[in-house]
């Protein structure tokens, strides 16, 4: 990346820009540039639904206008990050291009968020501008300013929307507005938004995103998804996150496709809203499917309008995913990757079963994706199918905002991009998760990944949803805790478990040792489970004998 002037000058490498535009994979559009042009071609077409009535291109393009015209009149500097803490729906969508179109650059903020995570976010980047609705989770805005501040991130400019986009108050009080300057000209390899990963352990990191990354990924989903101009999206994942934005804020506007939204996730309303909108392409987290796939048996709705689901975030439950194509006509698909990386591999309409859920697809050949070894980070020998993955290509991002200790683990001294997790790739191509290096549960010297725990685990009829953990153990080191949800009237013991999973011919190896029922699952606010909330729970019960399940 390269500066010159500030953080707000951030830009992706000319050298790398010019080679992927060369090569077709970057532009010139940003998702601002493509709302105006819908908005001129077909102003009342519908670019988001879920509500009472759709929210058209034009009224996305006025909204977005209306929320740049606001941020300009405070005289923020080109670059000044600007805080979004919306719901999901059209509004969140809007601000970000208002942001895009001020010049300045978004700091995406999960809705379910708390206020630890949202104060040091705004503190991490130095946002003191904060877009919110006139609410949030039951609080005034003067609450919600107050409550921040109490945490060490004082909000100097408070800025309100309603659900639509529409600025309610400017945040400007009783200072006089600034002349607005002219709307920024559409720059794609410019940081254009900082976002969280997910926060399951620890504070977050702040991701830096270019729209020209997004834009490349596109390309990969229409190809994968056979995706034409006539679909219609549902995304039901938050929007600042990487998943949420290629699948809710770019794909939909570079396709001009509507979007179905929903500000809160629920099995039973997705699955009305599909049915309603006719939707055909879904976008969810596998315990999102899971959830709807149970919905579904539940209640059947006519979902024969899907053709194909996007998931990802965790392991891909091979017979839940079977179960979800089954039932509703839809084709199972992938891109592994992360909010950092993007993607390195992705499985297609095309794939036949057994590929799209056995593996995480074929390697993308310009992401030049490499095998490391894990604690050398040099290449593995030549022979060798098994490694830390690292990549470099027009999908991955700038690096952390304001962390140099955090790229030093993302990025080789090389300068390759790694990911979290222990694969192997095939002599064809094809790259299958063995687990991620944080998530593997040691047993008496046996390396054991916990999802490939989950997935068999998941098969018990009784469970919905389960997470593996390490449960410390003074003989073998450490345990396997499956941590589950059940399905409504049932039960299961670890007894049955075990039975279940030797009846399936599993290694005994994998088999839990201890298990906990729960109501709920936690989760991030990214959605994904928050695993390191249940590490620190079996390290307190195995500390506790008398509360070992």
């Amino acid at each position: 990346m390269t500066g010159g002037g500030g953080p707000g000058v951030v830009r992706a490498a000319a050298d790398a820009s010019a080679a992927y535009r060369a090569a077709g994979w970057w532009g010139d559009d940003t998702v601002g540039s493509l709302v105006r042009r819908w908005a001129a071609e077909r102003r009342g077409g519908a670019a988001f639904l879920g509500g009472a009535a759709p929210f058209t291109w034009a009224q996305y393009d006025e909204a977005a206008d209306a929320i740049a015209l606001a941020l300009l009149s405070g005289g923020p500097p080109d670059g000044e990050r600007v805080a979004v803490w919306l719901p999901d729906g059209p509004g969140v969508h809007a601000a970000f291009v208002g942001v895009e179109r001020a010049g300045l650059v978004t700091v995406g903020i999960g809705h379910r968020a708390g206020d630890r995570e949202v104060a040091h976010l705004l503190s991490l980047t130095g946002a003191t501008t904060l877009v919110t609705t006139a609410a949030h989770a039951g609080r005034p805005a003067a609450q919600v300013r107050a409550d921040l501040a109490a945490l060490g991130a004082p909000v100097e400019r408070h800025v309100l929307l309603d659900p639509a986009g529409a600025v309610l108050d400017d945040g400007l009080g009783s200072r006089p507005p600034v002349a607005p300057r002219p709307l920024a000209a559409p720059d794609p390899d410019a940081l254009f938004l900082l976002n969280s990963t997910s926060g399951t352990t620890g504070l977050p990191k702040c991701v830096m995103h270019t729209q020209n990354r997004w834009f490349y990924f596109h390309q990969l989903a229409v190809e994968a998804g056979a995706l034409g101009a006539d679909e219609v999206f549902f995304s039901a994942i938050p929007a600042p996150f990487g998943f949420g934005l290629w699948t809710a804020h770019f794909t939909p506007a570079i396709l001009g496709c509507p979007t179905a939204l929903v500000d809160r996730f629920d099995a039973h309303a997705a699955l009305d809203l599909i049915e309603r909108e006719r939707v055909s392409v879904l976008c969810c987290v596998s315990t999102q499917f899971i959830m709807m796939l149970d919905a579904q048996a539940e209640r059947p709705r006519d979902l024969t309008s899907l053709r194909c689901m996007f998931t990802g975030g965790e392991a891909v439950p091979y017979e839940r995913a079977a179960a979800f194509e089954d039932a509703t006509g839809a084709k199972v698909l992938q891109f592994y990757g992360s909010n950092e990386t993007g993607v390195l591999s992705g499985t297609t309409v095309h794939d036949d079963r057994e590929r799209r859920f056995a593996t995480a697809g074929r390697i993308v050949p310009e992401m030049n994706v490499r095998l490391l070894d894990p604690d050398t980070h040099t290449d593995v020998p030549a022979g060798v199918h098994q490694g830390q993955p690292a990549c470099q290509g027009p999908a991955t991002c700038l690096g952390y905002w304001g962390d140099d200790a955090a790229d030093r683990e993302l990025f080789t001294d090389d300068g390759w991009m790694l990911m979290g997790d222990i694969v192997e790739i095939d002599d064809d191509g094809w790259l299958t998760v063995i687990g991620r290096t944080s998530d593997f549960i040691i047993r008496g010297g046996k390396n054991i990944s916990a999802p490939a725990v989950e997935a068999e685990v998941a098969t018990h009829p009784a469970i919905a949803m389960v997470a593996a953990v390490a449960s410390p153990d003074p003989v073998f080191g450490e345990r396997v805790c499956a941590y589950v949800e059940l399905r409504p009237g049932t039960t299961v013991t670890l007894d049955e478990l075990v039975a279940h999973l030797a009846a399936r011919g599993v290694s005994r190896e994998w088999f839990p040792e201890r298990l906990v029922v729960v109501d709920e699952l936690p989760r991030s606010s990214g959605g994904k489970v928050a695993k390191g909330e249940l590490r620190a729970d079996a390290r307190r019960r195995a500390a506790r004998p008398d509360e070992r399940p």
